[in-house]
């Protein structure tokens, strides 16, 4: 299933594995003949059990990432679509409480970030079994039924992702064409338009990119997708300094939009501010999530240093660039526009001009995303065929050869390309059927916070230390999880109230904006 790079070679020792998962079986690879060759010609070292020059110490070939690779996967995974949302958030609670929310929220992820690199090894930091995923993380450390939930939560939360980049990259690609219908009208055509085509679109594009068939095979497209995030950012920012000159004043209060206020969705009522306020906390913990693949980002990483040292210095600097970023797009965008400001800062058209450098940010945006949603639905398409593999291990896979022009065959897996493309049909589907940017924002930054950010990573943690219950330690981790719980159902009843009040006015596969 997985290219040789990620592959285990057939001399792997028996602890690198839980003996009952018949990994052999699954990952599997032709013997190496590089092995007689080692013997022969390298230093005794090569063929040694901690690795050598060609393997690692879980026998497979050498991880090459550094901190600026893992840096940029978390860049790419983190500055997604949510950045375009935090001007409205910072609207829904104000000036005081919008940045100190945004503060905490990059505190708290830095926090867990660093309890969660510390179990990717079980044991000795440096010498430990390895965790290849995020789930055999939770079975090496909390083990039973907690697995279960947590692999549940982790890919619904993945498919979920892959839903709302499917919506905002669609979003993106209708601006560039509204922004152009605006400027050619003059302002006065509303250039209405249907959002499923271009959902399709980038569905299309995502079935061709989802057959790259490993996490270490996307670190150029992850870079790519970190200058892109990068590009729009700065443009969002630059318009909404440019606007605030114009206004020649800061728009906004201390408080966020007030009870009575009119807004394009109607006047906001008493119950309305609320429900605003709680989904306003959903979006930014969506903005600020990348928990779910940290692990699978860390096991791309060469050692030594220990990987959990280079992880630290990896979440340091990606948690703190996007926070300045954050701040800076978000509240830039809520001075421009105060109470106005869209859902979505390039797509919403709080700005109209200049259009040209619009259409550039919103394809920066899509070329993003294209990225992001790869960085988020690998590791579910590993876990899948990995399953496949181990469910039956005697059904051989058959590739299929594409001649080319140039006369060369290039293999593709039969089993990835029907999984996958049938995975992109299906978050296509649901987009289609649910396109709301904000509330499915919302509910994903709500639904995945508090138990793969904040109560895994703490119980590993605590279990991995052997914290003793009741000490200083463990009541300071279960109280910071216990107020991470109670704002992660706020924010998701906010942001269900959000999806029930589009829904009165919604019609399956007929989205207009």
């Amino acid at each position: 299933m997985l290219p040789r790079s990620r592959t285990l070679p057939t001399r792997i020792h028996d602890s690198a594995l839980d003996p009952d998962r018949d990994a052999r079986r699954y990952l599997q690879v032709e013997a190496q003949p590089i092995t007689s060759k080692i013997d022969e010609d390298a230093p005794a070292d090569n063929t040694t059990a901690g690795g050598g020059k060609c393997f690692d110490d879980d026998g497979r070939l050498k991880r090459t990432g550094t901190v600026w690779t893992a840096s940029s996967h978390i860049i790419t995974a983190v500055i997604g679509s949510g950045v375009l949302s935090l001007a409205w958030a910072i609207a829904q609670l104000g000036w005081l409480a919008g940045p100190a929310v945004m503060a905490l929220f990059a505190f708290v992820i830095f926090f867990t970030s660093n309890l969660l690199a510390d179990c990717y090894r079980t044991g000795d930091l440096a010498t430990g079994r390895r965790n290849y995923t995020y789930m055999d993380a939770v079975r090496a450390n909390l083990g039973g039924g907690k697995v279960k939930v947590c692999g549940a939560i982790q890919y619904l939360n993945l498919f979920g992702v892959a839903v709302g980049y499917t919506i905002a990259a669609s979003i993106s690609m209708m601006a560039i064409k509204r922004s152009n219908c605006f400027h050619a009208g003059g302002g006065k055509d509303p250039c209405h338009m249907s959002s499923n085509m271009y959902m399709i679109i980038f569905g299309i594009i995502q079935v061709f990119f989802s057959q790259i068939p490993d996490f270490d095979q996307v670190w150029w497209l992850s870079i790519v997708a970190a200058i892109m995030s990068f590009t729009y950012s700065t443009v969002g920012l630059s318009l909404g300094v440019v606007q605030v000159v114009q206004n020649k004043a800061f728009q906004g209060s201390i408080m966020g939009i007030s009870v009575g206020a009119v807004t394009k969705a109607g006047t906001v009522t008493p119950m309305q501010k609320i429900w605003r306020n709680l989904q306003a906390l959903g979006d930014i913990a969506f903005a600020y999530s990348y928990s779910i693949i940290l692990i699978e980002i860390q096991d791309t990483l060469r050692s030594p240093p220990p990987e959990t040292r280079t992880m630290r210095k990896a979440t340091l600097i990606s948690i703190s660039v996007t926070t300045a970023f954050y701040l800076l797009c978000g509240c830039a965008g809520y001075a421009a526009f105060g109470d106005d400001a869209p859902g979505n800062l390039l797509t919403g058209f709080g700005f109209y001009n200049p259009y040209w450098l619009l259409d550039i940010a919103n394809l920066a945006i899509v070329v993003h995303l294209v990225g992001a949603y790869q960085v988020y639905s690998q590791p579910l398409f590993a876990f899948v065929e990995k399953w496949a593999a181990q469910r039956w291990p005697k059904v051989e896979e058959y590739d299929i050869r594409l001649h080319g022009p140039s006369g060369h065959a290039c293999r593709v897996n039969a089993f990835r390309l029907v999984w996958r493309t049938c995975f992109v049909v299906l978050t296509t589907i649901v987009s289609m059927l649910l396109p709301f940017f904000n509330d499915v924002v919302g509910i994903l930054g709500a639904l995945g916070f508090w138990p793969l950010t904040v109560y895994f990573p703490v119980e590993m943690y605590i279990a991995h230390r052997k914290i003793r219950r009741w000490s200083t330690t463990w009541v300071g981790l279960q109280a910071l999880s216990l107020a991470c719980l109670v704002v992660s159902l706020a924010a998701a009843v906010g942001s269900v109230a959000g999806v029930v009040l589009d829904l009165k006015s919604y019609h399956p596969f007929h989205s207009t904006y």
